[in-house]
């Protein structure tokens, strides 16, 4: 009985340790039912049901885009994947109830497409891939959801917003000039302000 107590203790523990670690790797992901509940009461009855979709899902995306830069410092091609396949599942449906907006929708989400991606892959290129290609693909992804009105506000908040922090951190010696931060936070809270504004 006092073996089996505590091989039950130590099991209750292992558990408890368990669920510990379990809620500190979540803990970071909490956030996203806030930003979806402010999306939903901000823009319902605003806009387009297939807009405002859009709009949860690239905010839910670029938090979960956000929260593994910051981790592991890029941006895995499963997440970028991710959003084209569910911003197709989202689409497929308007060009059959509601075709002369769909394509209006698409013309625009290709615009946003080729500018997010075009832009930042030319500063891929140019800067000697000091801006990531996880990055070049998920601003593209990001065009895809906002269009080219939304692509572009989008991207300036985010890299100016980078761009300041990284001199802020440099000025105070945090880090080195040629050291390099995520740019997907910064390019979240560049999403948030556009969507919330739109």
């Amino acid at each position: 009985m006092k073996n089996g107590n505590l091989r039950s203790d130590k099991q209750i523990s292992l558990d408890a340790n368990h669920f510990k670690e379990k809620m500190k790797q979540n803990l970071p992901y909490a956030g996203i039912p806030v930003v979806v509940t402010a999306l939903l009461v901000i823009h319902t009855g605003r806009i387009d049901i297939t807009a405002l979709i859009l709009y949860v899902l690239i905010a839910v995306f670029g938090y979960i885009a956000a929260i593994i830069d910051l981790t592991i410092k890029r941006i895995p091609n499963t997440l970028v994947l991710s959003m084209l396949v569910a911003w197709v599942i989202v689409m497929t449906p308007k060009l059959f109830y509601d075709t002369g907006a769909a394509v209006d929708l698409l013309k625009d989400a290709a615009l946003g497409f080729v500018t997010g991606g075009g832009l930042f892959l030319f500063i891929h290129l140019i800067s000697n891939k000091g801006l990531g290609g996880g990055d070049v693909k998920f601003m593209a992804g990001v065009g895809l959801y906002l269009g080219l009105s939304g692509a572009i506000p989008a991207m300036l908040y985010g890299t100016v917003l980078a761009a300041l922090t990284g001199l802020m951190l440099i000025l105070l010696k945090k880090i080195g000039r040629k050291d390099k931060i995520p740019l997907a936070p910064f390019l979240y809270i560049g999403i948030l302000v556009t969507i919330f504004l739109q």
